[in-house]
């Protein structure tokens, strides 16, 4: 027997003794509270409901690439850094993000050859204001321009004029995709970072929902889907899929005093990331949410609560009519965050079945 809570359309409550799937005396059945219900036509949604937790997308680790030292300032946990801000603090020395998917690999000076790593800067410099008379061009090539546009941004630093360079060595700049949330300082301020020495560790500051989704089902979810988040004490939001992992993952084998048993196929996952906007003020972290994703749309279908299927004897299903009897049923395709599901043969729009009173 399903137990699904519906909201159908029910009659005032009516006493009656539940019939037995036998011939037993109607002396021995319990009595509930029962309602009826139209069977109705129209359309229903398929969906299907897991779980996630809503976090941060992506993730970054931030490796030293300048001069050796001590390590004298770091963010906090939860910290944004953004375009053009320090990160950290080597010998008092910043090493500061730009935006980009290149990572920094040589130093930028004028005369340098050209690269992508430049046309990057470029649009930094830009971006941060630090080409007020639209001289450079935003390309490959290190220009005079381009070096007066690092001069202006080393004055924002509080640089005199005798120590603006227009350079920039390799390791006062970060490249990342997006600004940096921080999740950790791997070091302790005051101890000694080196080249490839791991900083810190961060994620985007895109809020998101990483979820496990069982591999039969993954075929009938796609990047870009639409969803529906639940979160704790609000009301769900849209979502968007964004990724769907293709490598499955199962769960570990029994690791009990018994035999071990092998890790059961028929229960691996993939990862699945859902993109979400929070409402404004929302701090929700690591919290857990439920995820319902459409899978299919059925029209013009009967449609009965989950509530009026009952146990055939012998297998199936079948409903009680309002008149009392009984008429075995084939379901459908279920939708059980309403509650409803298709019956495709025993009934007719118009009919009224029974169904538990709530």
């Amino acid at each position: 027997m399903l137990a699904v809570a519906v909201a159908a359309p029910l009659a005032a409550g009516v006493a009656y003794a539940a019939r037995s799937q036998g011939n037993a005396p109607d002396t021995t059945a319990a009595t509930v509270a029962i309602g009826t219900a139209t069977v109705t036509q129209g359309t229903l949604t398929e969906r299907i409901q897991i779980g996630g937790v809503l976090g941060y997308l992506g993730s970054y680790t931030i490796d030293h690439q300048g001069a050796p030292g001590v390590l004298t300032a770091g963010p906090d946990s939860g910290d944004t850094i953004g375009r053009g801000a320090v990160l950290y603090r080597v010998a008092d020395t910043p090493v500061r993000l730009l935006l980009g998917s290149v990572p920094a690999y040589r130093d930028f000076r004028y005369g340098m050859s050209d690269g992508p790593d430049v046309r990057q800067l470029e649009r930094n410099l830009v971006a941060m204001g630090f080409d007020p008379y639209h001289r450079i061009t935003v390309d490959r090539h290190f220009s005079a321009n381009t070096a007066a546009a690092v001069r202006r941004w080393e004055a924002s630093w509080g640089r005199s004029a005798s120590q603006r360079t227009g350079r920039l060595t390799q390791g006062e700049v970060v490249f990342l995709p997006t600004p940096l949330r921080v999740t950790q300082l791997q070091i302790r301020v005051g101890g000694t970072v080196g080249p490839g020495t791991t900083v810190l560790s961060g994620t985007t500051t895109d809020r998101a929902v990483t979820a496990q989704l069982d591999t039969a089902q993954r075929g009938t979810v796609h990047v870009g889907d639409g969803v529906e988040v639940g979160l704790p004490d609000a009301d769900p939001i849209p979502g968007r899929v964004t990724g769907v992992g293709e490598v499955a993952t199962a769960p570990p084998a029994d690791s009990g005093s018994g035999p071990q048993q092998p890790a059961n196929p028929d229960t691996a996952t993939v990862p699945l990331s859902i993109a979400i906007r929070l409402p404004r003020g929302s701090a929700l972290d690591q919290a857990p949410v439920t995820v319902d994703i459409v899978t299919g749309t059925r029209r013009n279908v009967l449609l009965v609560p989950i509530a009026a299927l009952l146990a055939r004897p012998g297998g199936g299903y079948q409903v009680r009519l309002a008149s009392g009897a009984a008429v075995p049923v084939e379901p459908g395709s279920f939708d059980e965050s309403t509650g409803r599901v298709e019956i495709v043969r025993g009934l007719t729009a118009g009919q009224t079945v029974e169904v538990p009173a709530s």
